[in-house]
């Protein structure tokens, strides 16, 4: 196999991994609805791997480990990043959870996790057969 599938597979790898960490905390966002002051949270992946895979993302170069890292300078290191949504409430107690997006999400990521599953067992369809093939 090619590098460039090898990248691929590893780059689907981590994409299910992202929808399913964004599952669980959208999943504790619905759970939370009804918690006094609780604030939202969400994960941050897409558009680092946009930016990454476009090349146009701002990465400082780290010369020692007590460097913060500034942006993505490989694709390897883009992860997934759980964040607090802090600067909204949408209740008088400071809870900001809205069940109406919150179900919207949760369907659209099912979707997108569904896709990355059919996407990465077509890869590994094609290796299997390509394997198969060789033996012949």
């Amino acid at each position: 196999m090619s590098w460039m599938n090898n990248q691929a597979v590893n780059l689907l790898e981590r994409s299910i991994d992202a929808a399913g960490l964004r599952q669980k905390v959208l999943a504790n966002n619905i759970a939370n609805i009804d918690t006094p002051g609780f604030k939202r949270s969400d994960v941050s992946f897409a558009q680092q791997l946009q930016e990454a895979l476009s090349g146009q993302s701002l990465a400082g170069r780290r010369t020692l480990a007590g460097h913060i890292p500034i942006g993505v300078d490989k694709l390897e290191n883009v992860k997934p990043e759980v964040y607090q949504e802090t600067s909204t409430s949408m209740r008088m107690d400071g809870n900001n959870v809205d069940i109406d997006s919150e179900m919207t999400n949760l369907a659209t990521n099912q979707l997108q996790y569904n896709a990355l599953i059919q996407q990465i067992n077509y890869s590994f369809g094609l290796m299997k057969y390509a394997i198969s093939e060789g033996k012949r």
